[in-house]
């Protein structure tokens, strides 16, 4: 291996690595304010990558119905609720025309929305633009039909029930994409060249944007109202209840944010390599792994095991490319040994 097939490496190995990272901050942030190991976080991946293929096919995405049929299912289920306690609530009308808003107009606007700008040529952003229109909100649908309901259960519960939203996910990816690929149209076709060092315009997309959210989410946690709550939720959920913070409206927002990241993930990821309905399980597992660096808690670590899972990867596939998979998780194992020996042991009190 030379110099140039060195760099070469390293800069798949990062720019999938950004990736990851961005997975691995939303697994870490659901986790941390709901206690949610978000399994299906990978399939908003794959349905942001194939939902703007068929955009750029000049296809109405079947996302924008999935969308709509979620939106209704919360508004039962919130209607329902509201039903109940309707005597003891004065201004229920005003919570119904919100919910309907929420729930029922708002998807049908965006799926009229994509309806008619699918048979029409749009500007790339345009199409970003729509395609995480399209996605995001299923973050927080996903969270009230879900999870909401069972948020003080156990974390072993809430992972079972995110063993079952994946499976649904996945069978949903492939009644809506089928089972052949896509892949979309790059956002820059240019390549920046520095000496005998060259690089894609789609890497370099990949690894600004990343760069850009992260620092974006840094801001938003740090200087906002809305990210120190998050904050206070992941911290202490039931001494955030008391001061006021609603940990329903932070688990949403988490959510909503995870399927940003996601959604926006697939995007990034699309021109470089062909997504399939479930390929997004593969790439949310390394993020997972990225995560699991982190402990699950650590955003700082967490990317930065998430760009060392990328680099391991690359590097993998070039000197043992049938054996990458296997590198790449078996990463977990002395990771999880050094916390289990560094972690402090609690012993049972004999009663």
């Amino acid at each position: 291996m030379d110099f140039s097939i060195a760099a070469i490496l390293a800069q798949d190995g990062v720019t999938t690595g950004a990736v990851y990272a961005l997975l691995a901050l939303a697994l870490v942030l659901v986790f941390s304010v709901t206690r949610v190991i978000f399994i299906p976080q990978g399939e908003f991946v794959s349905y942001g990558a194939l939902t703007l293929a068929m955009l750029q096919a000049n296809k109405l995405p079947p996302t924008a119905v999935l969308l709509m049929a979620l939106g209704a299912a919360c508004l039962v289920a919130d209607t329902a609720g509201l039903v109940r306690h309707a005597e003891r609530r004065r201004g229920w009308p005003r919570t119904l025309a919100l919910l309907i808003g929420r729930y029922l107009l708002f998807p049908l606007a965006v799926y009229l929305l994509a309806a008619h700008f699918s048979v029409r040529s749009l500007p790339m952003l345009a199409q970003v633009a729509l395609t995480l229109l399209i996605v995001v909100p299923m973050g927080p649908f996903v969270y009230r039909l879900a999870y909401e309901p069972i948020a003080e259960a156990t974390t072993l519960l809430l992972l079972i029930v995110a063993v079952a939203v994946h499976f649904a996910m996945v069978g949903l990816g492939l009644l809506m994409f089928g089972a052949e690929g896509s892949r979309t149209t790059p956002f820059s076709d240019s390549t920046l060249t520095i000496g005998s060092f060259s690089m894609t315009g789609q890497s370099l997309w990949v690894i600004v944007t990343a760069l850009v959210l992260i620092a974006a989410l840094y801001l938003y946690f740090d200087r906002s109202m809305q990210g120190k709550a998050l904050r206070a939720t992941s911290v202490n959920r039931l001494g955030a209840r008391l001061v006021g913070i609603g940990t329903a409206q932070a688990g949403r927002l988490a959510f909503t944010l995870a399927a940003a990241l996601g959604a926006l993930s697939g995007v990034l990821v699309a021109p470089l390599t062909t997504i399939y309905y479930d390929s997004g399980f593969l790439i949310g597992l390394k993020g997972f792994v990225g995560a699991i660096i982190g402990g699950l808690v650590s955003y700082p670590l967490a990317a930065a095991g998430s760009v060392l899972v990328g680099l391991l990867e690359s590097y993998s596939s070039f000197w043992a490319s049938a054996y990458k998979e296997v590198i790449v998780f078996t990463l977990i194992i002395p990771v999880l040994l050094w916390r289990s020996f560094a972690s402090p042991h609690v012993e049972d009190e004999e009663e």
